[in-house]
Order: C-alpha cells, then structure tokens, then sequence
C-alpha cells in the first residue's frame, strides 16, 4: 500500500468482470451519444451564446464556438483512447490510477465532484429559475419563501426585493432525477433521450425557422472592432469568447463512467464520445449565426437571448415553448451528471478510497443506489440553500485539471504501455494530446484567482478525506 501504488489495466478488468455483483450492460453506441448530446446541450445553448456575442465576439461567436469545439475534440479523442485501453467505470479517476496513482487518483476522482454533484446543483438552481419563469407566463406565482435561497435576492412583482428561505423546485427536480437513477441504467437512458429529442427538435426549429428572417446587416462587421481593452471584441474578444462558451461543451467526459454499463464498450465508448461532440458544435455554430443575424448582437446581452431574437419574427408562441425546452435540456443534464458521479463513488468504493456502501447496488435495479441517496442529500442541500452566484464558479476549473491528467495520461501510456492494445488511437500523435494540454491548461489559467482559492479550499478537504479514511483502508 502506497501513495504512488498504480492499478494494472488486466487488474482492473478482471476485478469489473469478478468481483461480486455487476452493474447492467444495457447501453448502445446510441445510447451513449443522447447521453453526451443531453449533458452539453443545456442552458448554455439558449443564455451563454448570447452574452457571449454581445459582450466580447459579436457575430464572430461562430468563430469561438468552432475554436471551442477544437479544444474539447482534442481532449475528446484522449478519452477515447484511453477510455478503449481501460473500459471500465471511473473515467479520469480510474485512468489517473493507472498511469499515475492512488494519490494523484484520489485528487482528480475529489475534483470531479466539482464538475458532477456541484455542477448538478447548479444547473439544478437555474432549472428552479426557468419553471418559476415558465409558471408566471401562466399567471401561476410561486411563494418566494420557497422559492430561492437565503442568499438570493427575488425580484417581486410589485417591484420590491426579498430573499427566500429554500429553493423548493431545485431540490424537487434532483429528487425527480435520483428516483429515475435507482430504479435503473435503461430507464434512465430512455428519459434522457425523451429530453434530447425534445431538445433537439427544438433547436431545430429555432434554426430552421428563424435562417430565413436573418437580417444581413446584423453581420456587419461580422468582427466589431476592439474597444481598446482585451477582450471587447476584435480577435481577443473571440479568444475570451472561446473560455466562455467553452463550457457549454463540458459533460462529455460523463460517457466514459458509463463503460461498466455499456455493452460493447471498446465501441461504444469513442462513438458515444466524438459523435455527440460532433453533432453539438456542428449545432452550436448553427444556431449562434442564425441568432445573431435575427438581431444585432448588442441586443442579446439579457437572460433570455433567444427570445430576443424570437421577437423579430412571427413565431411568438416559441417564447414559452423555448423555457419548456430549456427546462427539459437542463433536466437530461442533471440526470447525467448525477449518474456520472454514482459511477466515480462506486468504483472509488471498490477501490477502498471511501466506505463500502458507496459501491453497494440495489438487489433488483443493479444501480449504485446509496450513492445515488448520498449525492440526493448533498447536492439537495446545496441547491435548497446556496445561490447560483457561489455554485456556478466550482464547476470549471476541476473539469479542465481532468482534461490536462487525460492528455498526459495517453502521452505517459504510449511510453510506459506501447504493447497495450488500443482499439482506437488517437490521430496526429503527439500533436492532439499537446493541444489538449496547452488549451485546456490556458483555459485554467484564463480562470480567476476565486476560482483557484475554492480549488486549493476543496482540495485540502479531500487530502484530510484521503489521509484520515482512504489510505487506511485502500485496497492497493
């Protein structure tokens, strides 16, 4: 037992395989891509383009939206292969304890809690402020008391502001979503691709549609002039573009947890990987140029950018139909997100790392379900009683530390496991795991000093976790 003690790949396959009872492979290359279109596809789609374009890109969105898309791929490929060479549960977590170790395992397992339970939380408070958006469109007024948090200020309808005391609807919909999760791995898969089908038809139409009120004029200059200060607009205003809407690509690294699950994995896995990057950046640049030339970009600085831009054509009965959309997208999000952090505690559990009942299935569904309990408890109480503001800035800067580990991690194997079969290996070696690194590394670093202080905070959490509990009772 050891600090810098590695897992074998044949280690880790025979004890998926053997060890006592086994999660259901139910899942389907298709399967695997909803999951990953119904993870990225969220609120981002239908606010960040939005903000994005009125306050650093303008037009040249698309532009941040297709160099966005380049970086995810770069990383999206590393997991393809690395997620074919160990086809098991875990994703970085269990990738980092190949090539890495326990230790350096334990501290990328701990950090994707950031991306998976505190990224649900916080998709889990936006879906609150769009139902209760959705229920006033219909003259339904919720009480304010339940409605938000303590530290979230509501704007009442006789113009006055008062805080809320707990956020009933968040934590209403993560209990909605846990119960789908327990009662099994196919019935969450069907779920989602309810929610992606309706979230993609909508999008669809919205593109459809709206390609022919596009005005021409809106653009010009399809690339503003800078303002003088990095970022506002010109060339820097499309690379800090970039960092934003590079996070509404994030979530597809939550397929490679469900390798367990998945029948066919080496497969399946970089299928359900680049085929749902694929088809969301091929839909992300669509639907940022046909926004942005229903209306000029400085007029899509708002909350709901796509009504905006609904307004300038005849089709008003989208407005409400979008928040139903929205709703949706950020339901299949939840849902996946929570799935991918029961899988992260499940094999954390087998390997010794945290209690035993993390890794404990349900007799008849064959699904992690105290994890699932355990995650409803935490990440319930942080969407009942903490605001938007704090949750939303915990999420990135874990999610790209796992991409940099990913990228490391097939350049390390490559040297250390040349004779490992890899059903699929990544093209343009060295060049893409390189580019991961240094575009996920810059993004990290384009992060501020906040978020570096809640990393270092839930960092020194998890190491107190690890020495008091996890070294003691792993089983490496």
């Amino acid at each position: 037992m050891g600090l810098w003690s590695k897992k074998s790949i044949a280690e880790l396959q025979i004890s998926s395989e053997e060890e006592g009872p086994q999660l259901r492979r139910s899942l389907s290359a298709f399967d695997l891509v909803l999951f990953g279109i119904g993870t990225i596809i969220g609120a981002g789609l239908f606010s960040i383009t939005g903000i994005a374009a009125a306050e650093n890109a303008g037009p040249a969105i698309v532009i941040s939206f297709l160099f966005a898309a380049v970086g995810c791929a770069f990383a999206g490929l590393c997991y393809s292969e690395l997620s074919t060479m160990i086809p098991v549960s875990g994703s970085a977590y269990t990738y980092s304890y190949v090539v890495f170790g326990e230790l350096i395992a334990w501290i990328i397992g701990w950090t994707l809690v950031l991306e998976y339970a505190i990224g649900a939380a916080a998709v889990a408070i936006s879906w609150s402020a769009y139902a209760l958006s959705l229920l006033e469109d219909f003259g339904l007024h919720f009480p304010t008391v339940i409605a938000a948090s303590p530290w979230q200020l509501v704007k009442l309808r006789n113009g006055a502001v008062s805080e809320g005391v707990f956020n009933l609807p968040a934590v209403a919909i993560v209990v909605a979503v846990t119960i789908v999760l327990i009662i099994g791995i196919r019935e969450s898969a069907r779920a989602n691709k309810i929610m992606v089908f309706i979230k993609l038809a909508a999008t669809f139409v919205f593109i459809g549609t709206g390609i022919f009120y596009i005005d021409p004029a809106n653009y010009v200059p399809f690339i503003p002039e800078n303002t003088g200060t990095f970022g506002e607009y010109g060339w820097s205003g499309i690379l800090r573009a970039t960092g934003v809407v590079f996070f509404a690509y994030i979530g597809f690294d939550a397929i490679s947890t469900t390798a367990q699950e998945t029948k066919a994995p080496q497969k399946s896995l970089p299928i359900g990987i680049l085929g749902s990057l694929t088809i969301c950046s091929l839909l992300y640049i669509l639907f940022a140029y046909v926004m942005t030339g229903l209306v000029n970009y400085k007029e899509l600085d708002v909350a709901a950018p796509v009504a905006v831009a609904i307004a300038v054509t005849p089709f008003y009965w989208l407005d409400w139909i979008v928040k139903l959309v929205v709703l949706t997208g950020m339901t299949s999000v939840i849902l996946v997100l929570l799935l991918g952090q029961s899988r992260i505690f499940y094999v954390m559990a087998k390997d010794g790392l945290l209690p035993k009942f993390f890794g404990e299935l349900h007799p008849t569904y064959k699904t992690p379900w105290k994890s699932n309990l355990i995650l409803l408890a935490l990440v319930g109480l942080i969407a009942g009683f903490m605001p938007l503001s704090i949750v939303s800035h915990m999420t990135s800067i874990g999610t790209l530390l796992a991409f940099v580990i990913v990228c490391v991690g097939v350049m390390v194997l490559r040297k250390t496991k040349p004779e490992q079969p890899r059903p699929f290996t990544v093209p343009l070696y060295p060049w893409v795991p390189i580019g991961g690194i240094l575009s996920c590394s810059l993004m990290i670093l384009t992060l501020g000093i906040d978020s570096w202080l809640r990393l270092l905070g839930w960092l020194a959490i998890g190491l107190v976790i690890y020495f008091g509990y996890g070294r003691h009772h792993s089983h490496s």
